[in-house]
C-alpha cells in the first residue's frame, strides 16, 4: 500500500494544490493500467497518482478512454493489465470496499422521481448500511450543504436540472467518500449554476478533505478548481501536471514575452534582437513577441531605460489550458 502524506495550498485560480509529503495513503495509483475489448484497447498502460485533497481533471475526446477508466476505479470492470488501487484496495478483488469508499455522479443523474429528496438519500443510506441515526444526520447535513434543505421534502421529479446536480452530490455524500467521481457535472446547467457547483465542489475538498476526480470536456471550469490534470488520447496519458508544468513542457524551455514601448518600430525591435538570449522577435497586434532562452525581462527594462524611452508593458505570456490541451491532443 503506498503512502504519501500531502501539504495542501491554495492556487491563484481557488484550485487546490497538493503536495506530497511522506505517511499517507494515496488515493488512486494506476500502474500500466490497460483494458482491451476484443481487438480494441480502451486504455493503453496508464500510470498516475491522485493524492488526499487534490482535484484531478481528467480530460479527453470521446473515446478517449476517460470513462472505461472510471470503470476500473469504481470496480465495474476489470483489467486486462496492470493494476489500480483505490485508497489501498483492488477494486477487482475488493469492489466492495471500494464502493463504501467512493462517490459516483455520472453524467445524467438517476434519482427516483416519485421520492422526495430526503426519501432518496434514505434509499442510498439504506443500500449502504447505515444505521437510521447516523443516516439521518449525515443527510441532513448533505442537505445543508448542498443548500437543498428548504427543498428536503419535495419530490425529485420537481427539481430543475441543478437541483437534481446538487442532489445528486449530496446523495454522493451521504456515504461520507474519500474519493468522489464527477462526470460531466456541469452538463447543461447555466452559468450561475456552473459557478454555485463549482464552488461547492472546491469547499468540498477544502473543508472536508474530499478529494474530487473529474471528468470535464469545459476547460475553463477545469482551469478554475483542478490542482492537476491529465490528458487522454486513444487511451493514453499524453501528459500529466499543474497546468503550469504542461505548459512549460510544451514551450520547451523557450519563454515568451510581450514587450511594448515608446518609441517602438524597427529601432524596439533592433534593441530587443541584441539582447543575450533573445531567440526570435516578431510584431503581432502592436506588440513585440520576445521568446527567449532564459529570463530576459530584467535585461529587457534595463536596456529600455537606459535609451529613456517608455516601458509601457513587459509580460511573459502564459498558456491557456484551451491551448495546452490542443496542442498536446494534436501531438497525440
Amino acid at each position: 500500500m503506498s503512502t504519501v502524506n500531502t501539504e495542501a495550498s491554495i492556487l491563484p485560480s481557488g484550485a487546490v494544490d497538493v503536495r506530497p509529503t511522506a505517511g499517507s495513503v494515496s488515493v488512486v495509483e494506476t500502474n500500466g493500467l490497460t483494458k482491451r475489448y476484443s481487438d480494441h484497447t480502451a486504455v493503453d498502460g496508464l500510470n498516475f497518482r491522485l493524492e488526499s485533497g487534490q482535484i484531478f481533471g481528467l480530460l479527453g475526446p470521446n473515446g478517449a478512454g476517460k470513462t472505461t477508466t472510471i470503470l476500473m476505479i469504481m470496480g465495474l470492470t476489470e483489467p486486462t493489465d496492470g493494476t489500480v488501487r483505490v485508497l489501498g484496495y483492488d477494486p477487482a478483488r475488493e469492489p466492495l470496499k471500494v464502493k463504501r469508499l467512493v462517490g459516483y455522479l455520472p453524467e445524467h443523474v438517476a434519482m427516483y422521481d416519485q421520492l422526495s429528496a430526503r426519501e432518496n438519500l434514505l434509499y442510498t443510506a439504506d443500500l449502504n448500511g447505515l444505521q437510521r441515526k447516523e443516516a439521518r444526520t449525515r443527510i441532513d447535513w448533505a442537505l445543508d450543504r448542498m443548500g437543498l434543505t428548504a427543498v428536503a421534502e419535495k419530490r425529485a421529479g420537481q427539481f430543475s436540472h441543478g437541483m437534481r446536480q446538487r442532489l445528486g452530490i449530496a446523495d454522493v455524500l451521504v456515504k461520507n467518500p474519500k474519493l468522489v467521481v464527477l462526470d460531466e457535472p456541469t452538463l447543461g446547467l447555466d452559468p450561475e449554476a456552473v459557478n454555485h457547483l463549482l464552488d461547492l465542489i472546491l469547499e468540498l475538498c477544502r473543508e472536508e478533505g474530499i478529494t474530487v476526480l473529474l471528468c470535464s470536456h469545459q476547460l475553463q471550469q477545469v482551469q478554475r478548481i483542478c490542482s492537476r490534470v491529465g490528458i487522454l488520447v486513444k487511451g493514453k496519458m499524453i501528459a500529466e501536471g499543474t497546468i503550469d508544468q504542461l505548459a512549460e513542457q510544451l514551450a520547451g524551455g523557450v519563454r515568451t514575452l510581450e514587450v511594448m514601448a515608446t518609441p517602438g518600430g524597427g529601432e524596439l525591435a533592433k534593441l530587443l534582437r541584441g539582447i543575450e538570449g533573445v531567440v526570435s522577435v516578431d510584431q503581432e497586434e502592436g506588440n513585440w513577441i520576445v521568446r527567449s532562452a532564459g529570463d530576459v525581462r530584467g535585461a529587457i527594462a534595463k536596456a529600455v531605460v537606459q535609451r529613456e524611452w517608455s516601458l509601457l508593458h513587459l509580460r511573459e505570456r502564459d498558456y491557456g489550458l484551451e491551448e495546452i490541451y490542443l496542442r498536446y491532443f494534436r501531438e497525440g
